[in-house]
């Protein structure tokens, strides 16, 4: 699919109801989303849970208001083999990075195939989210309000990236990645190469890079309230996978009590 028939794909399949003049309706959904989602981020608990449920609620209610399709936000078989290129890509890249951190003693995994599950399992299903939140609202909506792919794929990947303030690894990660996987999305239209190559990475993060370095992978408020374990050396071999948080920064899953996972 060509630059021109991407962009005429998106908008023709993603807005078949609205009226002329819906930009500023586009405009404030992503501006009242992004606005609760920097809410979780950046408020203490107790208040971050009802914060991250008003979010809930709001992408739910608005997605189904305006929902496009399923081809339109990419849950569907088109384009899935013209962007399967992107977990290759991740596949080499992750390979190239777990080399190094073997080589620098910095690897940490969990121990066999239950403890990767339990460790993992949770976090692809999160990649998969994050991306239908990047690309199947946030994008979708701003290609229509900007009238321009390319800056509609800036401006995606700059929330995107925004959104992981302060961790100095994760930023400049997410905005890379968020370049990518839109322009991808733009052109191929297919969330789940996406959704793998996300979770790739991520997991190529948790295990090379030690989780005092970059605050096991905590953004917002949780960045700044991250205390390492006591008696904590280079290579974690106990580490656990991190959560990337675009609504919430905290895992969803956990491989011992005491382990605190974004």
């Amino acid at each position: 699919m060509g630059r021109a028939s991407g962009l005429s794909s998106l908008r023709v399949v993603g807005s078949p109801v609205r009226q002329p003049g819906s930009c500023a309706l586009e405009l404030s959904e992503v501006l009242v989303g992004y606005g609760l989602i920097l809410a979780v981020i950046w408020t203490p608990r107790p208040q971050q849970r009802w914060w991250f449920a008003a979010a809930v609620v709001w992408f739910v209610l608005s997605t189904i208001w305006s929902f496009p399709g399923f081809k339109a936000i990419g849950l569907c078989a088109a384009g899935f083999l013209r962007s399967l290129w992107v977990v290759a890509g991740a596949v080499l890249i992750g390979s190239v990075a777990v080399a190094l951190a073997g080589n620098l003693r910095t690897l940490h995994h969990p121990a066999g195939p239950v403890q990767w599950v339990g460790s993992f399992g949770g976090y692809v299903i999160w990649a998969l989210f994050q991306q239908l939140l990047l690309q199947g609202y946030f994008l979708l909506r701003l290609v229509r309000v900007l009238s321009s792919e390319n800056w509609a794929a800036v401006a995606a990947a700059s929330l995107f990236a925004v959104a992981h303030l302060p961790n100095p690894i994760l930023t400049p990660v997410t905005l890379l990645w968020g370049l990518v996987a839109c322009f991808v999305f733009l052109r191929g239209a297919n969330i789940w190469p996406l959704a793998v190559a996300h979770a790739i990475f991520g997991i190529c993060l948790s295990v090379t890079v030690p989780g005092p370095v970059m605050h096991n992978m905590r953004v917002g408020l949780g960045y700044y309230t991250y205390r390492p374990p006591r008696g904590l050396h280079l290579s974690q071999s106990d580490h656990s996978a991190s959560t990337v948080a675009w609504v919430i920064d905290d895992a969803p899953t956990r491989r011992r009590p005491r382990q605190a996972l974004p």
